[in-house]
């Protein structure tokens, strides 16, 4: 998992052994005033008495304080860190708080525990807007209810994977942080039906939340939830089985403005709480029901006739859809993007024919054990308008009907990086050294199964197996 470096935001594969030290000295922690804003009265951090005129370092005497503080924003927390501990006026500004609005521990997720939520909450208190605390497994509810407290201006909240927080967490969130916008509590198996409900009735501000593998939800806090946050745009609910058709319903009742919709493996979802989404949700952009096995064509008609700005579509599994659903909604929903038809085992030719011929902006095609795919589906790929300015994802994953002459249509798609060749048993070796000297830059992935070896002749028995290598 990699996260763009911006501000103090991590980025890293690894982790750490050690966490950052942010118990350093007092800072300036952004207590709120009534009107909302840092307080300016005199009780506050002034900047003027950071040095003392007896400091002997050339950069503290010719650089201004407020310039050194705002080079101090752009360093991440390893680099304030160690900044805080060069004197004490670098103390100071390193552990201000307008230094620490965005904050992600991810590189340091294992040795983050509550003591460094607390200690942070205390020390960015109203400063602190963005804060991602993804898969610190030893924070609990005590200190996300003492950061709740402090950080009234958090917007944007990542807990995801959080697995100790209980309802108590939203509760105390809902109670002190009327600002927050996004949240994502996915992954945490204690929440229940109470947390979506305080948020509902105190954070009418939240716009996308990520309920996804919260097992114990079900409609009723749902139904609570949308009721509350009209301004609801995202909804992300991977995995919640006990969601069906009516917690669509108060989704497409109360939050017509939704955009991002993801429900895979909610296999209780059905053609009428689709509909549903369909007439009422018309700036829908993206869509994922990959799993959700009862859902037919008349989905995909409907998204046809009431959803022309989709541009993800995400429908893996889906073994009820065929050429008719498709065809349609290519005709109608031009600015697709990013299309995975995965295991949609009735769809032909015809379907990617229509993708092919009326989305000019396709990227990425997924048509992974479509079995019935051949060789004329990727010539017209090949010839469209996407192949050579947008297309550059294709997955042909077990498509046996699949030969050498797709690679050849392919050559014209000159922005291609990625294509899936897993099984494809009339794929040659030939055919994809033809497709890389005219794409030197794409990556092919591909298993050639290896030859079974002839019967030994004569009787004699073998004294190593044939794998072995003799030296």
């Amino acid at each position: 998992m990699v996260r763009q470096q911006n501000g103090v935001e991590m980025n890293g594969h690894g982790r750490k052994t050690k966490t950052p030290d942010i118990a350093l000295a007092p800072i300036r922690n952004g207590s709120s005033s009534s009107n909302g804003h840092p307080s300016s009265s005199s009780s506050t951090w002034k900047m003027s008495r950071v040095f003392s005129e007896s400091d002997e370092s050339l950069i503290n005497r010719k650089l201004p304080k407020e310039l050194l503080l705002r080079i101090f924003s752009w360093l991440d927390i390893v680099a304030l860190c160690r900044c805080a501990q060069v004197s004490k006026s670098w103390n100071v500004l390193a552990l201000d708080g307008s230094n620490w609005q965005k904050v992600d521990f991810f590189e340091f997720q294992v040795d983050v525990d509550s003591g460094v939520v607390e200690n942070l909450a205390r020390r960015c208190g109203g400063f602190l807007k963005n804060l991602s605390l993804s898969g610190c497994q030893a924070v609990g509810d005590s200190a996300l209810s003492t950061f709740a407290q402090h950080c009234n201006n958090i917007e944007k909240l990542d807990l995801q994977s959080c697995k100790r927080l209980t309802d108590r967490t939203c509760q105390s969130l809902a109670r002190h942080c009327p600002k927050l916008q996004v949240l994502d509590i996915s992954s945490c198996p204690p929440i229940t039906d109470q947390s979506l409900k305080a948020l509902g009735h105190s954070c009418p501000m939240l716009t996308s939340i990520n309920i996804s593998w919260c097992d114990l939800i079900t409609v009723n806090g749902v139904r609570v939830l949308t009721e509350g946050c009209a301004n609801l745009k995202i909804f992300i609910a991977k995995g919640c089985v006990s969601l069906g058709d009516e917690a669509l319903f108060n989704i497409a009742r109360f939050c017509p403005e939704i955009e991002l919709l993801n429900l895979q493996g909610c296999r209780n979802i059905q053609d009428e709480g689709m509909l549903e989404i369909a007439e009422r949700c018309s700036k829908l952009k993206y869509l994922c029901i990959s799993n959700c096995s009862h859902v037919t064509d008349q989905t995909l008609l409907s998204l046809a006739i009431h959803c022309p700005n989709l541009v993800t579509l995400e429908c893996a599994g889906l073994s009820q859809l065929t050429d008719a659903g498709f065809q349609a909604l290519a005709r109608s929903c031009h600015y697709l993007e990013r299309m995975d038809l995965e295991e949609c085992i009735l769809i032909t030719d015809a379907s990617v024919s229509q993708l092919a011929a009326y989305c000019p902006s396709l990227e990425s095609l997924s048509l992974s054990h479509c079995e019935l795919i051949t060789d004329d589906s990727i010539r017209h790929l090949g010839s469209s308008p996407c192949s050579s300015e947008t297309l550059t994802v294709l997955e042909l994953d077990n498509c046996p009907l699949i030969t050498d002459q797709s690679l050849d249509h392919l050559m014209n798609c000159h922005n291609l990086q990625r294509i899936e060749l897993y099984d494809c048993q009339l794929i040659t070796r030939a055919g994809i050294r033809r497709l890389r000297n005219h794409l030197p830059n794409v990556k092919v992935h591909a298993y050639f199964a290896p030859v079974t070896p002839p019967p030994s002749s004569g009787g004699t028995r073998q004294r190593f197996c044939r794998c072995c290598v003799l030296l």
